[in-house]
């Protein structure tokens, strides 16, 4: 009786696996062609980010002129995080329905006593600073000024 429950439970769990696989392969291809956008300053700059974050387009009104660099800075910072969180956001609702289809499937410790899960084992990530680095105190060759964009035609 015990055999026939584990191989139930873990056939169920192979069935699962299975499933969670097709399901990833098609969310990862989903993932990969989203992009979120946002304007800040009355529309003076818009940003456009891809799912992993990295600024894809950057776009300035015709009054972002009027702005000092300080302010286009500020505005482009702005406009780069906000469209960050959007695309987390569509991420979260892309994931969701596989998220939901895990938290059915048993756990291992369910089907093999005294085994550890992986929500037990991994401490959650903390998440990234949204603050501007701070300047270092710097020795040697490295106080010498770097250009803002690198020339990668060389």
């Amino acid at each position: 009786m015990v055999n026939e429950r584990l191989a139930a439970d873990t056939a169920t769990m192979l069935e699962g696996l299975q499933a969670q696989m097709r399901g990833i392969a098609e969310l990862q291809q989903r993932r990969s062609e989203l992009t979120a956008t946002a304007s800040v300053g009355e529309d003076r700059v818009q940003v456009t980010v891809n799912a992993d974050g990295m600024v894809v387009q950057t776009k300035f009104g015709h009054e972002a002129a009027d702005l000092s660099y300080e302010e286009l800075a500020e505005y482009v910072t702005a406009a780069a995080q906000a469209a960050m969180r959007g695309v987390q956001n569509r991420s979260r609702e892309l994931m969701q329905p596989l998220i939901e289809r895990r938290s059915r499937l048993p756990k291992l410790s369910e089907i093999i006593e005294g085994a550890p899960d992986l929500e037990d084992i991994l401490p959650p990530a903390p998440p990234p600073s949204t603050e501007p680095p701070q300047p270092r105190d710097r020795v040697g060759n490295d106080d010498e000024q770097r250009p803002l964009i690198a020339d990668t035609d060389h």
